[in-house]
């Protein structure tokens, strides 16, 4: 009999794991076969590999951009403060002096609460409830944000470009989703977002996004027969449901996969190339309104 113990697969798939990044892909295919063996259940599967891209995935992949930032001006009163946590449905919100590149602090809710009474307002200030905001920049990985988050206690923190100034926030429940997949919560069905934009000609976009929505949101007309969904759409162009990282030009569009997994494509970077005729409906909106005004185009979804 032969004194070499043949490695089982569970022992073949701890020795991977602790290999190099660049072996990752073998990990993920043992994992994979793992799954079809009914070793691990899909959602576990989903889970590790959400945690693979938490490691890849920069602040700016998933941050809530500056345009859809719902602020509270420090001159504010207390009823305007109150309508809008009330009206937003939030617990968190930046607070900013005259521009949104000033950000004073961070005002919860329920510390807003307190004061919802005539006779407590005449005491109020709002520095005194005011908590100190947390600045990161949009280069950060997100594994080494959820770290910060959890030893510093925060929930959430300002995204900063490299000139200093404001380019969104990031909340703890944005990177968890990377992993667990969406969490809605009481407010999600009204205030979902399928896409926003995250620079110049530059947007971001959920993979159930529907192509009637992408359609009338860019004044494109792309379709097909067989899917409703621009992840649909892509996944059958490339020809196989595709990993982070993976690209195609479609018309006038560059997509690129920011989040997926064995079972959907979770967010997409789509920019408009260079010589496209059509403007988005919002920049074209956006081009009418005041410059400088503070008008949130969807709230932020910051959790307790």
């Amino acid at each position: 009999m032969n004194t070499e113990t043949k490695k089982s697969w569970l022992s073949t798939l701890k020795d991977r794991f602790f290999k190099k990044k660049d072996e990752r892909t073998d990990l993920l295919e043992d994992l994979k076969e793992a799954q079809r063996k009914g070793i691990l259940s899909l959602d576990s599967l989903m889970m590790i590999e959400g945690v693979f891209q938490v490691s890849e995935m920069r602040v700016r992949d998933i941050m809530v951009p500056r345009s859809h930032l719902v602020v509270i001006q420090q001159s504010m009163g207390v009823d305007d403060m109150l309508s809008i946590v009330a009206n937003s449905g939030h617990s968190r919100f930046p607070v900013v002096d005259e521009s949104l590149d000033e950000v004073v602090g961070i005002l919860l809710a329920k510390d807003l609460a307190h004061y919802s009474d005539e006779d407590s307002r005449d005491s109020f200030e709002i520095k005194d409830i005011l908590r100190p905001a947390v600045f990161v920049p949009e280069s950060k990985r997100l594994n080494v944000l959820l770290k910060d988050f959890r030893e510093s206690r925060n929930h959430m923190a300002m995204v900063i470009d490299e000139y200093s100034g404001v380019a969104g926030l990031v909340t703890i429940e944005d990177v968890l989703e990377q992993i667990v997949g969406e969490i809605d919560d009481e407010h999600d069905a009204a205030d979902v977002t399928n896409i926003r934009r995250s620079g110049f000609q530059l947007y971001s976009v959920r993979g159930l996004t529907p192509l009637e929505e992408f359609n009338q949101y860019f004044d494109s007309n792309l379709s097909h027969e067989k899917f409703d969904t621009i992840a649909g759409l892509v996944s059958f162009e490339l020809g196989h449901l595709p990993e982070r990282g993976e690209e195609l030009t479609l018309g006038n569009f560059h997509f690129k996969i920011i989040s997926a997994n064995s079972r959907r494509i979770n967010n997409m970077q789509v920019s408009l190339l260079s010589g496209t005729e059509s403007k988005p409906v919002e920049s074209q909106q956006a081009e009418k309104s005041e410059p400088g005004s503070v008008k949130p185009v969807s709230p932020v979804s910051a959790s307790d």
